[in-house]
C-alpha cells in the first residue's frame, strides 16, 4: 500500500483549519457558519444530528459544492459564509475539508472530534425522523 488513511488524514490536518468543540459550539447558530454533515443517512437516524446542519452525503460533496457539476446544491455557493465540516470522528470531515480547499472553497473547516465530541460535550442534539417504510411491492 503506497499510503494509509492515517496518513491522508495526517497531511489534510496540515492543510486544514481544525475546530475544536468549545469553538464549534460558539459558532453554532451564526447566520454566517453553515454547518454540514457528512455522515451516512443511517448515522443521523441512529446517532441524531445538530440542529440546524445541512446534510451533505461524502460520497456527493464534491458534485454538489462544484457549481458547474449537474448536482450543484446553492448552499454550497453563499458569498460570506463559512462551512464547518463533520462527521462521526473527524476523519471523512478532515479529508473533505482538505478537498473543498483544493477545490477553492474560500472558507471551510472541520470539528475535531466530530459528532461524537459533540454529543459527548452534552451540545444540542436533534432527531432525525425514520425514513419512511416502502409501500408494499403490487401482489403482497
Amino acid at each position: 500500500m503506497a499510503t494509509t488513511v492515517r496518513a491522508m488524514v495526517d497531511d489534510a490536518l496540515a492543510l486544514i483549519v481544525t475546530h475544536q468543540i468549545e469553538q464549534a459550539l460558539a459558532m453554532h447558530g451564526r447566520d454566517e457558519v453553515v454547518f454540514v454533515d457528512l455522515r451516512d443517512p443511517r448515522e443521523l437516524e441512529r446517532e441524531g444530528l445538530i440542529p440546524g446542519a445541512i446534510h451533505a452525503p461524502r460520497g456527493m460533496l464534491e458534485f454538489w459544492v462544484d457549481p458547474a457539476s449537474p448536482y450543484h446544491k446553492p448552499v454550497f455557493n453563499q458569498p460570506g459564509k463559512h462551512y464547518l465540516l463533520f462527521c462521526a470522528g473527524g476523519w471523512r470531515s478532515a479529508l473533505a475539508a482538505r478537498t473543498l480547499v483544493e477545490m477553492g472553497l474560500p472558507s471551510v473547516s472541520h470539528l475535531h472530534g466530530g459528532f461524537t465530541a459533540w454529543k459527548a460535550a452534552g451540545a444540542p442534539v436533534a432527531q432525525r425522523a425514520p425514513r419512511p417504510a416502502l409501500p408494499p411491492a403490487a401482489g403482497d
